[in-house]
């Protein structure tokens, strides 16, 4: 199965009141793992590349041929997309001519006008190539790849606005947050969310900086028509744990567990089980049958 439009996808898990998870890619250890994970789940997912991770591999056209090409040779059978997150203008661009099969363009931090013409440039480039395309209203708190933002409430008549521009779903500020959330965090704002998607008319909204949040906040965000998740930071920390644990117990030095293909396997491991859990807290796991 070629790599596909994450539309289709989104559309049917807000129509079944699920979410997909996407999932940022740093390497191939990633790539196999997460893709393992959603044939053993018989999950849809999507990659997620940020313009950071896809510079440290070497390049949005190198992505494309490593996401490919593992693909292809896992045989997998499940609907993927590979997809750019958090976006520039000139990052999307070339992504799409890359051949990425979904883009984010995230104009949050331009002023509301600015964000509203290019996205709704964005958006026309991308449905020209059948590709599909996320925009976001309302910085997400925390820092992606070295762009900080305090995080805020997104203004819902900007988020109908830019939804009515034809954006196949939206990303919104509704207090999450990249990284680690710190303990006086206040939670998600689901009055906010509420809002948001009664003045959309029921387009599919993304949650980011999904790791760390509750799973009685996942499913209350879902029902409130959040298709879309996030996951980064949470199998960054699952690779690093289970890498340290290696070689604190001395393994890296028993025989050739040296290897980078021992050294890295119980990484890789830790986040292919990590994304069927997720899969399966999405409520996505079973929908690719």
């Amino acid at each position: 199965m070629a790599l596909v439009s994450a539309k289709d996808m989104i559309e049917k898990a807000h129509a079944g009141h699920y979410a997909i998870g996407a999932f940022n890619i740093n390497n191939m250890e990633w790539i196999k793992s997460i893709l393992l994970a959603a044939e053993e789940a018989k999950s849809p997912v999507m990659l997620g590349v940020s313009e950071g991770a896809g510079k440290y591999m070497c390049g949005f056209e190198n992505v494309v041929a490593m996401v490919k090409g593992i693909h292809d040779y896992l045989g997998i059978t499940v609907p993927v997309a590979l997809h750019l997150d958090h976006g520039s203008y000139e990052g999307a661009k070339a992504c799409i001519e890359a051949g990425f099969t979904s883009v984010m363009f995230d104009g949050s931090h331009y002023a509301f006008e600015e964000n509203l013409e290019k996205s709704k440039e964005m958006i026309a480039l991308a449905h020209s190539k059948g590709i599909s395309i996320e925009c976001e209203v309302g910085g997400i708190g925390g820092e992606e790849d070295g762009v900080a933002s305090m995080g805020e409430l997104a203004d819902p008549q900007e988020c109908k606005t830019i939804a009515e521009l034809g954006v196949d779903f939206l990303a919104a500020g509704i207090g999450n947050i990249h990284g680690k959330y710190p303990a006086d965090w206040a939670g998600l704002n689901f009055d906010r969310l509420g809002e948001i998607q009664n003045v959309t008319n029921g387009k599919p909204l993304v949650l980011h900086g999904g790791s760390g949040i509750p799973a009685d906040q996942i499913a209350k965000a879902i029902s409130l028509g959040v298709s879309k998740i996030n996951v980064n930071t949470e199998l960054q920390l699952e690779f690093a744990a289970a890498t340290r644990k290696y070689i604190e117990e001395g393994k890296d030095q028993q025989g050739k567990g040296y290897d980078p293909r021992k050294l890295l396997k119980p990484g890789a491991d830790a986040i292919q089980a990590k994304v069927v859990a997720m899969m399966n807290q999405f409520g996505s796991a079973g929908k690719a049958e």
